[in-house]
This record gives structure tokens, sequence and C-alpha cells, in this order.
């Protein structure tokens, strides 16, 4: 049996000083450390907080081979942005560089204290076997948890498309899970669409809805409908369904969207790099939706995400109390639900019968830290200076003492190879 001592404990719900933490790939006991029954392996958490593993509820691990990336670029709409840069890398990607890509983030995962991810992914040259490559690599190698699926467009050959989903959901683990991958209103005709409703069975989507107003306009002034109704009218608006964004839609479409039992994940720092405004959370939680956040692959550490939705919302909303710390929780704690639903496991608690991912981070409070401040402690204070010094997911240790349990400089090494070829081929085009 492993344990955490001395552990300052705070999971987005409790507080607790002076723990222990008794765990194998569950937690089996949570206590003061005057009762502390020893343990086999033992980890001091002195003078730092213990916390849940993160979590990232959109993103696009693909993007890794962006970083540096020089292509001419010169977006004035976000149609351009899509064109220029990322349908230029998406489309270019092979079934190597989707493996080193998971790779790549998820080495970065972990030593960011992310321990499970939802993603959204694209690759042309490889379709079929890519969503396994993504698992081989983030779960199977590197450790973590990851949802997965393929980004259904009619940039693509769509039954190939279907197929990979399809394949890809019929496995599942406590480590993995599969949804159905949709890209956007505007790169699906309803012949495909049509394709899809007749195939999906029961599959939850995960779709980008309304991300820039052109999306919006292109299914108003195409198919006389807003992309919620479009996609309702097909029949997709599973139960668990993912919408990433959903800036631009309207009241009709959150009474959809909260009717038919979906998430809406928030991508607030993406958003703001793209310029396609923010998402109206007021209105959104008036309807009762269950809000998620994610960073849209921009980066790896959600924690700026995070801080980034608290004050991007405050400015959007146009009141400095229109959204507080307690959003920020909710919408953490909703992503925590959406997990544990699809693996079937519960994380994001450190508590008796949760799965064992744990980060520790390095902190001394300047301040008394007490229950009715510590989500100010956390805001201000860690995720400000965010620097995680141990991971462990499904009680194994991933990252001790900021040193990753695999071979990082290799693998980045040959990453490096990998892009050069990858940016050779785009920049042929």
């Amino acid at each position: 049996m492993k344990a955490l001592i001395n552990a300052c404990i705070y999971d987005f719900q409790n507080f607790k000083k002076d723990q222990y933490v008794l765990f194998d790939s569950e937690i089996k006991e949570v206590g003061s450390m005057k009762n502390f029954p020893g343990a086999d392996e033992i980890y001091d958490c002195s003078h730092t907080l213990v916390m849940p593993g993160l979590i990232n509820c959109h993103t696009h691990i693909y993007s890794t081979f962006s970083r540096g990336m020089n292509v001419p670029f010169n977006p004035i709409t976000f149609q351009d942005i899509l064109s220029q840069l990322w349908w230029r890398l998406d489309g270019k990607l092979n079934k190597n560089d989707v493996y080193y890509s998971g790779l790549v983030y998820g080495i970065d995962c972990v030593k960011n204290g992310v321990t499970s991810i939802i993603d959204h992914h694209a690759s042309g040259l490889d379709i079929k076997g890519t969503l396994n490559e993504l698992k081989k690599g983030v779960c199977d190698d590197i450790g973590l948890r990851g949802i997965f699926c393929f980004e259904t467009s009619d940039r693509f050959n769509i039954d190939e498309c279907i197929e990979e989903n399809l394949e890809f959901a019929k496995g599942k683990s406590e480590k993995y899970a599969g949804l159905f991958g949709l890209h956007a209103s505007m790169s699906l005709s309803d012949e495909t669409l049509d394709k899809v409703s007749r195939n999906i069975g029961n599959i939850p989507i995960h779709i980008h809805v309304a991300e820039s107003e052109e999306d919006e306009i292109h299914s108003k002034k195409i198919y006389g409908k807003y992309i919620v109704e479009r996609l309702d009218g097909f029949n997709l608006l599973k139960s668990n369904s993912i919408l990433a964004h959903c800036v631009h839609i309207n009241e009709k479409e959150a009474e959809l969207i909260s009717k038919r039992g979906c998430y809406i994940a928030m991508n607030p720092t993406s958003n703001m790099n793209n310029a396609v405004g923010l998402a109206d959370y007021e209105m959104i939680k008036s309807y009762g939706i269950p809000c998620i956040i994610g960073n849209d692959g921009l980066g790896v550490n959600i924690t700026r995400d995070f801080s980034n939705l608290v004050f991007a919302m405050k400015n959007r909303l146009n009141g400095p109390t229109k959204f507080g710390l307690d959003d920020m929780n909710q919408c953490i704690n909703n992503g925590y639900k959406y997990i544990s639903n699809i693996l079937n496991i519960k994380i994001g608690r450190i508590e008796k019968g949760y799965k064992a991912d744990m980060i520790t981070i390095p902190y001394i409070p300047p301040t008394p830290m007490e229950d009715d401040n510590i989500l100010g402690h956390i805001f201000f204070g860690v995720f400000d200076n965010f620097h995680p010094r141990d991971t462990w997911c499904n009680g194994e240790c991933l990252m001790r003492n900021y040193k990753v349990s695999i071979d990082d400089k290799n693998i980045a090494l040959e990453a490096e190879k990998l892009a050069e070829k990858l940016w050779n081929r785009i920049n042929k085009d």
C-alpha cells in the first residue's frame, strides 16, 4: 500500500490539513496523521497542496506539431485561420505523427498535473487506426486517461471517419473511451449528417458549435436553421454530447442543448486568441446547461484557462461579480463528473473509493489558509504560479520531484525529426 503523509488536501470541495492518504489504484483511506497506520511506500507531502489530477475537457493533441511552425499566415476571418493554419497541419498528419504527438502532449500533461483529457482529433493522411495511436501514446505508454474521437468532416473520407469513430467506441476501459467526432456545421453537409445519424446509435457527439459567427451565418443561410437546430434535426444531440465553444448560440439553441442533456465546453483562451468572442455564460447558466473547461489545443497548462475564464467572463458579462470563483469551481467539478460518467469510475475527489489521480503542488501560504478562503489561495496563489511536483494517475507515479517516469528527452528529439518532415510536406503545397 502507498501513502501520502503530512498532506494538506483540497479537491474543489473539501479542505483538510495534516492528512494521510492510503492508496493503490484507488484511494483506500483518508485520515488525520495522528491515526496514520503506516504503509509500504511513503511520499512526504509537507509544504505542498494535494489536489486531484486536473482535467482538460476539449483539446487537440495534434496541435503539438504546430509549435513554431512557419507557414504563410495572414488571416482576416476565422475561416482564414482554419484554412491557412489548422487544416494545412491536420491534413498532412500520418499515424506516426499522431502517436508522437500523443507522447509529447501526454508528457506535458504530466508535467502540468493534467491526468485526464478529452481530445478532438483529425489527421488527413491516415484516418483509420489513428485513435488507437492516440490511446497507445497517451494512455498505454504515458499512463493518463483519455476520451478520443475523430472529427468527421467533408474535408476527409466520410466513410472512413465514421468507421474510425464507431470502431474505436467499441472499446472502453477505466483509462479510455470514445465519442463520435464531428468537426463543425460549416464543414458538414446534410448528406454527411444524415449518414452519421443512420450509423451513430447512442454514442455522444463531440463537435465545435458556433465558435465563430461565420458558422451560424453559414448554417442559417445554407440550411435555413441555426446550428443546434440543424444538429437536432438529425437526432445528433445525444445525452452527454460535448458542444465546444457555443460562443454565438441563441436562447432557442440553449434551450435545446439543455433539453437534450448536452454539455458545453468553454475555451476562453483560444476564443480570445482567435478573436471570435466569448460565450454568454449568464444565458447558458440560466438554462441549467453544465459547462466544462477546455483549452482547444492551445498549450497544456489548463490552470491558465481556469484563470482566463474568470477574468474573461467578468469582462464579457460587464460585471465584477457576474462570474466568480464558485462558478469556476462548478465548471471544474462538472468536468470531473463528465469524465467519471463516461469512464464509469470516480475521479475528482481525495476520498475513499475515488481513483488515485492526484498531484502535489508546493505552496507555503503567506496568509492564513482555511475553509472559507481556500479557493482564493488556489486561484490567486497556486494557479498564478502553477508548478506541480508530483503526479499520479491510477495510483502510478508518473512524475516524482519534477522528473517524469518516461524518457522525455529522446521522445522530444524523435518528435522534432517528425515535425520537420511534416512541415516540409505542408510547405510543398
